[in-house]
């Protein structure tokens, strides 16, 4: 939605789209001087919330949602889901909180690694815990990149943010929206967002704007209202919740139950604790005089080509820290000839992340040329609350599109770009084709199952729509380099397609 003021990065008050969504034509809110301290603001919401007594609390809902950064056009809404359970734990003594849930898609397009239309629910379960985030996949595996949005969900929950507004100094402002009177709270946790809290007169937490750091789009805009207040055994509790992130609907719950009071094991696991990036560097161009390297290592992997005199990298994934580890291992492996070009699979966020790393090493990030422009917008927009890579960088940037096709060559190595077309994924999916080792590399299309798996009962459309494309592009593939999971023979993807023994 339109902000109607963009949030100040100093921390104090300002209003953006809950005071825009209050009717479908709101009227501009009206600041009145403030008359009280944040201290009494406070004490007052949370006595009529009964915060005082909530040092932890778990809500059960459903609704509906949407698998943020996964959409099918770059500039179009996120896909939809179906929650049959949206459940998350605060605990605010701990700065700890857990959420699970279980979902289903809502519409066939998109990406997200929710099962494809039709053929299944998919059941996640995250924790944070202090500085550390991680999901049970079942094992517990480390996830930093989902560190600022747990945190921001922790402390922007209607009793979290009373809590987070005393400890950081909340500026206060007096406000009338709709002829209503609003008192808000302007606050700024350092590195993590800044938020601006809405109290009605009942002393309610009726929303929060925010805005916090993303590694594709810097400064997010995030708006979540707190609806339809209920009691549950003394505490007050919003009966429905919703949010928006960067402008489109994100969740969209009605909460069944609520329980205070309740222990969260929020325990750092060991590998978590001690996790570090790591890259591990595989050949895969069998003795040819030009180098290619499959760099796996965590969820998402990228590939190192070497031509004739520079490099060129298939993927810069999730966030600074990963692919900073990418782009050291690539000089590391080739260090007389630098990396020059990016090519970017497609625009969803997980492997976006990195565009910002890589423009901040000056090098020409080549995309979809319908993402292209998207992208320009989001490198050229600051990440001021947590500098990033590219914040910290004067080096000069491009983005280059591909439509349809594109052929890099250098000496005696090609690289060839071509676009997937028709898959219900992403439009604007791109893979890349050596012909020199008949070497594909692709995200999301196609992710190998365990190795020697017979072919699946049902087929999967993502993997028949690939071979549809490499069919249409004569491509004669030996070997696959999925940018999830790892290194394989056609003769297994011929598998999953019904079409080996």
């Amino acid at each position: 939605m339109k902000k109607l003021i963009f949030f100040a990065l100093s921390g104090a008050a300002a209003l953006g789209a809950f005071a825009q969504a209050q009717t479908p034509a709101a009227t501009p809110a009206k600041v009145t001087p403030k008359v009280e301290s944040a201290a009494k603001v406070i004490e007052r919401a949370q006595a009529a919330m009964g915060s005082a007594m909530v040092n932890s609390l778990a809500f059960s809902a459903t609704g509906t949602g949407t698998t943020f950064g996964q959409a099918y056009l770059p500039t179009s809404p996120w896909p939809k889901i179906t929650y049959s359970n949206f459940a998350r734990h605060y605990d605010y003594a701990n700065a700890a909180m857990s959420e699970e849930a279980a979902r289903v898609r809502a519409e066939p397009n998109g990406g997200g690694a929710v099962p494809l239309m039709g053929t299944g629910e998919q059941k996640t379960s995250g924790r944070l815990s202090g500085d550390f985030a991680w999901n049970m996949t079942p094992t517990p595996s480390a996830s930093p990149r989902d560190v600022d949005g747990r945190i921001h969900d922790l402390w922007t929950s209607p009793h979290g943010a009373l809590r987070a507004a005393a400890n950081y100094n909340a500026i206060v402002k007096k406000v009338t929206l709709n002829k209503q009177a609003m008192t808000t709270l302007g606050f700024t946790v350092p590195g993590r967002f800044a938020a601006v809290v809405y109290i009605n007169a009942r002393g309610m937490v009726a929303g929060v704007d925010s805005v916090m750091p993303s590694p594709v789009l810097g400064d997010m805009s995030v708006t979540t209202w707190y609806d339809d207040y209920k009691d549950f055994s003394g505490v007050k509790f919003p009966s429905r919740i919703r949010q928006e992130m960067a402008g489109h609907p994100t969740l969209d719950v009605a909460v069944s139950s609520v329980q205070v009071g309740t222990s969260l094991d929020a325990t750092v696991p060991d590998a978590v604790r001690n996790f570090k990036e790591n890259v591990v560097a595989t050949s895969a161009a069998d003795g040819n005089s030009l180098g290619v390297w499959f760099l796996a290592g965590g969820s998402h992997n990228s590939v190192l080509i070497e031509m004739a005199d520079h490099a060129v990298l298939v993927e810069t994934p999730l966030y600074d820290g990963r692919s900073l580890a990418v782009l050291a291992k690539a000089k590391e492996l080739l260090p007389a000839k630098p990396v020059r070009y990016v090519i970017n699979s497609h625009h969803h966020f997980d492997h976006a992340g990195g565009l910002r790393t890589a423009a901040s090493a000056g090098l020409t990030l080549v995309t979809s040329q319908a993402a292209k422009p998207y992208f320009e917008r989001a490198l050229a927009n600051p990440n001021r609350l947590r500098p990033d890579a590219l914040a910290a960088s004067s080096a000069k940037w491009s983005v280059e599109g591909v439509s349809g096709k594109r052929v890099m060559t250098s000496g005696v190595r090609t690289v060839e770009i071509y676009e997937i077309k028709d898959s219900v994924h992403a439009q604007g999916f791109m893979m890349v084709y050596l012909p020199l080792e008949k070497i594909l590399i692709e995200a999301d299309a196609y992710t190998p199952g365990a190795p020697n798996a017979p072919t699946p009962a049902k087929l999967n459309d993502n993997h028949l729509n690939l071979a549809v494309n490499i069919q249409a592009n004569s491509l004669q593939v030996a070997r696959f380099l999925p940018l999830h999971g790892r290194m394989v023979d056609a003769a297994e993807f011929n598998r999953a397609i019904g079409q080996g023994q």
